[in-house]
């Protein structure tokens, strides 16, 4: 075997999403044979650690080289001038905002839940809860540890397997923060700057609700994997999901797709389905904007028990923990769709 012939075999690897194999989509970073211990070492483009799509083209890969009698050893990154995080969070692989365009729809719910579950998989998560005015992360996934500090760096706890970081941590027990919009970017730039996150495969960031001045420092500050955003079916919470989406278009950053929060109610005592907030108006928002439907999550009170003194419900069990489950892994699978896309096209 000689590198033709492992990138010959290579182009049975198809990629589920970009429609083509991985060598002529050029997601093969390099390939290195070593004949002196019979080892192939394959060096993949693949950006989304975790993901079920991405962990599927690395099964692909060995299964593909296999019976050649050589040790497969891969690794995976995008090319450096393709991380643009690392500009501004070294370390940091992927920024997922997490928005909405009203309160009230569950956006913290499924923040919380979108970095546990990406924890569970196996990946290193931090959590940024940037709702200056009212965060509500901590008490959330009830981290009672603050953050420790040396005076220049914030070492930020953890939860869950979760590195977290919150306004809550910074301010005195329901003390109001009563800031214009000038001190509320320093604060964000300062803690995205200070903060000790360390080597993260993906940084999720609660973003509070509307598309003010926090949203704007972020957009302007980091370089977005992308975002999900986060709805309710009612007609109320849809015409605001759309302004949120105009938002990240107008800075042209990349949807991962829309969850629905709230879809309906399992009554535990008739068995009943009762689509409380209406029917289906997430996938239709999705289809519309010919985005992603990264799924539907129940309402559920396992989820305020879960949120309030008790772990994620994405590491439980039930129908609603599936349903969290299904999003988390959409969401990983759509952030490597665009980090596979990015070195495809910059190759």
């Amino acid at each position: 075997m000689n590198e033709a012939d492992v990138r010959a075999r290579l182009r049975e690897v198809d990629d589920p999403d970009l429609g083509d194999d991985v060598v002529s989509l050029g997601l093969v970073n390099g390939i290195d044979l070593d004949e002196g211990d019979e080892t192939v070492h394959v060096s993949l483009a693949l950006g989304a650690p975790f993901s079920p799509h991405e962990s599927a083209i690395a099964d692909d890969v060995r299964a593909a080289l296999a019976d050649t009698g050589l040790d497969v050893e891969l690794s995976a990154s995008i090319p450096d001038d393709l991380s643009a995080a690392e500009q501004v969070l070294p370390g940091v692989e992927n920024v997922i905002a997490v928005a909405s365009g009203k309160g009230g729809v569950g956006k913290s719910t499924v923040a919380v839940n979108l970095a546990a579950g990406l924890s569970e998989l196996g990946a290193r998560v931090g959590l940024f809860d940037t709702d200056v005015y009212g965060p509500n992360v901590p008490r959330m996934v009830s981290a009672e540890e603050r953050p420790q500090t040396d005076g220049e760096t914030i070492v930020p706890p953890e939860r869950y397997g979760v590195k977290l970081m919150s306004m809550d941590f910074l301010t005195g027990e329901d003390d109001p923060v009563i800031w214009r919009g000038p001190m509320v970017h320093k604060i964000i730039t300062q803690l995205v700057e200070d903060v000790e996150w360390g080597e993260l495969d993906y940084l999720v960031m609660d973003l509070p609700p509307g598309t003010g001045d926090t949203q704007l420092t972020i957009l302007q500050t980091l370089p977005l994997t992308g975002a999900v955003i986060v709805t309710t079916p009612q007609d109320v919470a849809l015409d605001d999901a759309v302004k949120g989406l105009r938002m990240f278009g107008k800075h042209d950053t990349n949807v991962l797709g829309i969850a629905e929060n709230m879809s309906g109610f399992r009554c535990p005592d008739c068995g009943g389905f009762h689509e409380i907030f209406g029917s289906g108006g997430g996938k239709a928002l999705a289809a519309d904007h010919d985005l992603p439907f990264l799924g539907g999550i129940p309402l559920d009170p396992a989820v305020r028990t879960g949120g309030d003194d008790g772990a994620p419900v994405v590491l439980g069990e039930g129908d609603t923990a599936d349903a969290f489950r299904v999003l988390v892994e959409n969401v990983a699978n759509n952030a490597g769709v665009v980090r596979r896309r990015e070195a495809s096209e910059g190759r």
